[in-house]
């Protein structure tokens, strides 16, 4: 680990942040260059105390969970990352066309969102950020761990994760995320993160296995999708995307028509808060 280079680091990328990069007020009486440390340390979920030691040289050696929330708090390029997990003593992750590295052009996006449901998932459906907007919609969908991230293996695997949709939907869904996952199988290979979950479901579920065996290619959602919140009942809303190719992962935008009673539901939840979850 070398203190020295990974504190200079640090603090050149922050100086490098404005307030406006990350959604932040500027405020009439901001003297800093760029970011405080206590605005970085909040972006990336640690105290400023620990931050702070980090660019005071004084500092224990991050781990590589916490240089992957540095890395997303500063907004780094896959470069810079890799350049501060060198710097902090350690291997640089792999690039697999799967990371969980969300890079800074569409975490610019993400941060301008603020008051709409929105999110950030990869091709093989894990979310790796959401909106406050988008928990009080959809619940905290990046808690999960191991095969449980990917909502397809959640779609087959654990019934509480379809009350999301009216039941007269589910075909439907499954039809959709079965070949989203087979056109991500068929980019990937067989010992990508897409391979290792088929041949888990495959396992597991019999359902999938008859979807899967179908080999429907190209199934899309017609028009808008519905929504069940335990809440405010029924929405219908649109899913308006964006796919960032370098990554492989797609920015998830939920509005829904001005003046309807979707629309105005979806209002209600700042109020709300996280949606309640289904035992």
């Amino acid at each position: 680990m070398d203190r020295a280079q990974l504190a200079d680091f640090l603090q050149t990328r922050r100086d490098a942040l404005q307030p406006e990069d990350v959604g932040l007020p500027r405020g009439p009486r901001r003297r800093t260059a760029g970011l405080r440390r206590e605005e970085v340390a909040a972006l990336c979920g640690m105290s400023a105390d620990y931050y702070t030691r980090l660019e005071q040289r004084r500092g224990p050696q991050p781990s590589e969970q916490m240089l992957a929330a540095i890395a997303r708090g500063l907004r780094l390029s896959l470069d810079e990352r890799d350049h501060l997990f060198r710097l902090a003593g350690h291997n640089a992750p792999g690039r697999g066309a799967l990371g969980d590295h969300i890079g800074p052009g569409m975490t610019r996006i993400l941060d301008r969102l603020a008051d709409t449901p929105a999110m950030v998932v990869t091709t093989t459906a894990e979310t790796l950020r959401q909106t406050d907007l988008a928990v009080a919609l959809v619940g905290d969908e990046t808690r999960h761990t191991g095969l449980m991230r990917s909502m397809v293996y959640r779609w087959f695997t654990d019934a509480g994760t379809r009350s999301l949709f009216p039941e007269e939907d589910h075909r439907e869904h499954s039809r959709v995320f079965t070949s989203d996952l087979r056109a991500a199988y068929s980019r990937l290979g067989g010992r990508s993160r897409a391979g290792e979950l088929v041949d888990a479901l495959l396992d597991t579920s019999a359902e999938f296995r008859e979807r899967w065996e179908a080999h429907e290619v190209g199934v899309h959602r017609v028009g808008p999708k519905r929504l069940l919140h335990p809440d405010l009942g029924l929405l219908v809303v649109h899913c308006q995307t964006l796919h960032d190719a370098d990554h492989s992962q797609v920015l998830l935008v939920y509005t829904a028509t001005p003046g309807s009673e979707s629309h105005e539901k979806l209002r209600l939840l700042p109020v709300l808060g996280e949606r309640r979850t289904t035992p």
